[in-house]
């Protein structure tokens, strides 16, 4: 338990130091927008990354406008170093959450999940998933918006998949998938919306209803994506 004072340390995703690393770089080297930055594969071996963190980098880095990706031509300043936010790392996580790419990894990833669990899961699973419901209702009756049931609600349904490659590569994507639920649960009714599905996929689940519990989880995610993209 952390002391009284001291707050937990945010792990930042990879690509997003990586994403700071370049800022750095354009800085120090006083670059100019219409300048090209190195190749990927070079960008990778300086940086010690794989070349899909540095991609990751990239594409985080163009949202915000940047940096222009040209196909075939590499990635070229479009602002001047002048123009750059402070922190990167914080305006990553700010841009992130609304886009369409995250979205359609977590539904490719939970729906699987979903399926795997209907399929796989034990008493004990049922009984993680139903104790995250529970926590997540009681934090909606009294005021609050759910976020650390829902959290252990999705960790349980990918837990009940018993997959170990699935559950590694959710753990990777954490910080990033807390998020994108942070962000929908704390819109207008969106808590007490999103308790009544998980209890749909749960009852799924329980059921052993493989191509429901996938639907539910389906449809649990585009509205949870839509939400965030229309709030």
């Amino acid at each position: 338990m952390a002391e009284p004072g001291l707050q937990p340390i945010e792990r930042s995703p990879l690509y997003v130091v990586v994403a700071e690393r370049l800022r750095n770089f354009i800085e120090s080297e006083n670059l100019k927008p219409g300048d090209r930055l190195l190749p990927e594969r070079e960008l990778a071996e300086q940086l010690g990354v794989s070349r899909t963190s540095v991609r990751q980098a990239l594409t985080a880095m163009r949202v915000m406008g940047l940096i222009d990706v040209r196909p075939g031509a590499g990635a070229y300043l479009q602002r001047p170093p002048a123009d750059l936010v402070p922190s990167l790392a914080a305006e990553v996580a700010k841009a992130e959450v609304d886009h369409p790419m995250i979205w359609e990894v977590r539904e490719g990833v939970e729906v699987q999940a979903a399926r795997l669990a209907a399929r796989r899961r034990t008493d004990a699973d049922l009984a993680a998933m139903s104790e995250a419901l529970e926590l997540m209702a009681g934090s909606i009756e009294g005021g609050g918006d759910g976020v650390d049931g829902d959290r252990l609600f999705h960790r349980a349904v990918i837990a009940a998949a018993h997959n170990e490659l699935l559950s590694q590569l959710v753990e990777e994507l954490g910080d990033m998938v807390d998020r994108t639920s942070e962000v929908s649960l704390t819109l207008p009714g969106r808590a007490p919306r999103s308790l009544a599905v998980h209890r749909e996929i749960l009852a799924a689940i329980e059921a052993a209803d493989e191509p429901e519990a996938a639907e539910r989880m389906r449809r649990h995610i585009a509205e949870s994506a839509n939400s965030v993209v229309s709030g």
